[in-house]
């Protein structure tokens, strides 16, 4: 938690030095630039407009909120940031992520489902895990 309220800090600092205009800024939190975003037509995510890569987890430096890219859901204080400088986002309950024939739904549980084109794959809370496949 001390984490990610010192990131808000910075966030909130490097929002102050580039200064306030009408246009609203955005940092990638993958790669800690500045960067344009968009909605991919064909999959609603957004990414980013220069090299139309998916973001993933993304900063408005004008409202200060944190963005979950492929939903576009607001997640201020659901983000982990771990030792490596990665970060992830904690959903509460259930989450779904379709993308493709890739599938996986996180249940409120604990247990994770993936389907995979002909593969399905059971994580249980405990860690067991079951694979079935065409």
């Amino acid at each position: 938690m001390k984490a990610i309220k010192v990131f808000m800090l910075t966030i909130m600092a490097f929002a102050f030095v580039t200064g306030c205009n009408d246009k609203d800024h955005y940092v990638d939190l993958k790669t800690g630039k500045t960067i344009a975003v968009e909605k991919d037509t064909k999959t609603g995510y957004m990414i980013n407009s220069e090299t139309k890569e998916p973001v993933d987890i993304y900063v408005n430096t004008t409202t200060h909120d944190t963005i979950y890219g492929r939903t576009g859901k607001v997640i201020n204080n659901s983000i982990t940031k771990h030792e490596d400088g990665t970060y992830t986002y904690e959903a509460d309950g259930e989450m779904k992520v379709t993308d493709s024939d890739y599938k996986k739904k996180v249940q409120d549980d604990g247990d994770i489902k993936i389907k995979d084109g002909d593969t399905k794959i059971k994580i249980e809370k405990d860690g067991e895990t079951k694979v079935k496949s065409k």
